[in-house]
C-alpha cells in the first residue's frame, strides 16, 4: 500500500491488534482493557472509538451491532472485526517496522 492513505499510526496498530486477539468479543470498552492491559498504557474510550471510527473509513474494521439485552438496559453493543484490508495493513506495518529495525543496534541505558 505505498503512501500517506495506507499509513497506520501507532495508536491504529495498537487497536487493530487488540482487535484481532479479542475476536468475536472486540467491543469498545474490551478492546481498552485489551490496550491497557498488553499495552500497559492507558487509552480512553473516547480515542478509542475515534480510532474504530478511523479504521473503520479506512475499510481496515468491519462494525456490527448487536441488540442489548436487560444487563445493558437494551442498548445495543458494537463489535468489531478485522477486514483483510486490515490484516493486510497490519502485515504491512509489522514489516515496515522488521527492516527499519534489521540491523540496528541502539543500547538504553534504563536506570535513569
Amino acid at each position: 500500500m505505498g503512501g500517506r492513505a495506507g499509513y497506520l499510526g501507532e495508536f491504529e496498530q495498537v487497536v487493530l491488534l487488540a482487535v484481532a486477539r479479542l475476536g468475536a468479543d472486540a467491543y469498545g470498552m474490551r478492546i481498552r482493557a485489551e490496550i491497557e492491559r498488553r499495552g500497559d498504557r492507558k487509552a480512553t474510550i473516547g480515542a478509542v472509538y475515534a480510532t474504530l471510527e478511523r479504521l473503520t473509513a479506512k475499510g481496515y474494521v468491519r462494525e456490527t451491532e448487536s441488540p442489548g439485552g436487560s444487563e445493558r438496559s437494551g442498548l445495543a453493543r458494537r463489535f468489531y472485526a478485522l477486514t483483510p484490508a486490515g490484516k493486510v495493513a497490519l502485515e504491512e506495518a509489522r514489516d515496515l517496522h522488521a527492516r527499519m529495525w534489521a540491523g540496528l543496534k541502539i543500547r538504553v541505558d534504563r536506570r535513569s
